[in-house]
């Protein structure tokens, strides 16, 4: 692991709870893994901010075990439709997930009503980034940066517009907890995806949403958009300039992540398999600058790393969203 990745995993994963332990149904290895292309579903549309980390994991694997790996966009319900899909799918090695925060930690800890459990119906195999959130607005509102939001925001309680890709995704909760731990109070309104929020957010439909900084970069760049901070523990690598929200708002984090998982009860071989090969493509130099220069901090894991990174994120976040009153209808 890149001394980058090892220290932004490690700094992340210290603010989260104990580990659980992974287990792994007992099976065979198939002969010769893989001998036809590779599914790897993807819980968000095409073009999406996940869709460019979904092809560089595809790429990584193809190089390293020489399958074509085919990306399944099946996007919805804040990422949990995908998330179902895989979750039902044989365990043979042959039907991945671009497992995120939101489909496994997120919409879990909020009490959705889901058709998987995430810590029983899926075998992880790594983790690929961590996904900062950063705090976005339509470039005609006035506030340029934190402190002047968060006081434009007091000055107009319940006028401002929160957009977010769904209920219970990491971008939903992490609005109200901005507005729990700032003293404001903004309106949430829930999208069917990423893409028509963006679309109504440079509009100026929308005031404000918790995006990635991949989806936004070309439209802050031509003013459309602003970024006023980032939802991470630290300024990015690739970003030095735009401040952390917890600069101005003390315990503020809103960080998700991309991993890679297959259905449980998949042989625990072709597991680790996978995992040296995304591992290995992920540590390439230029995987690591694009990832970087894509807002995204990167970062890999062993199986048992992200086993532990999602049975711990999920204690954490079901403490914090009981103690800040959130729930999956909470508009």
């Amino acid at each position: 692991m890149p001394a980058r990745s090892a220290v932004a995993f490690a700094s992340f994963a210290a603010m989260l709870a104990l580990a659980l332990e992974p287990s792994h149904a007992k099976a065979q290895t198939p002969a010769a893994y893989p001998s036809k292309p590779i599914r790897l579903i993807l819980p968000y549309p095409p073009g999406a901010g996940a869709d460019s980390t979904a092809r560089t994991m595809g790429e990584a694997i193809t190089e390293a075990l020489g399958q074509q790996v085919v990306v399944d966009s099946r996007p919805g319900a804040g990422a949990t439709v995908g998330h179902a899909l895989a979750a039902k799918a044989p365990p043979d090695g042959y039907t991945l997930l671009v497992a995120t925060s939101g489909g496994m930690t997120y919409a879990p800890a909020l009490g959705m009503k889901l058709s998987y459990d995430p810590l029983k119906d899926f075998a992880p195999i790594g983790l690929a980034t961590l996904v900062p959130y950063s705090l976005v607005t339509f470039g005609g509102l006035p506030p340029n940066n934190m402190r002047e939001f968060i006081a434009y925001a007091k000055t107009r309680p319940g006028k401002l517009n929160l957009g977010s890709p769904g209920n219970g995704t990491p971008n939903h909760v992490g609005g109200v907890l901005l507005m729990k731990l700032a003293g404001i109070d903004m309106v949430h309104v829930p999208y069917r995806g990423g893409s028509p929020l963006l679309t109504d957010l440079i509009a100026g439909q929308m005031h404000i949403a918790f995006i990635s900084l991949p989806s936004v970069q070309p439209h802050i760049a031509t003013g459309r958009l602003k970024v006023l901070g980032v939802g991470y523990t630290r300024r990015l690598t690739g970003a030095p300039s735009v401040p952390t929200i917890a600069e101005t708002v003390p315990g503020f984090n809103n960080t998700g992540w991309r991993g890679l998982v297959a259905p449980a009860g998949t042989p625990p071989p072709i597991i680790q398999k996978l995992n040296a090969a995304l591992n290995k493509g992920l540590q390439q130099p230029a995987v690591v600058q694009l990832l970087v220069n894509s807002g995204l901090e990167p970062a890999t894991s062993t199986p048992t790393g992200l086993q532990e990174l999602i049975a711990a994120e999920l204690q954490l976040w079901r403490k914090l969203i009981k103690e800040a009153g959130i729930s999956a209808n909470v508009q």
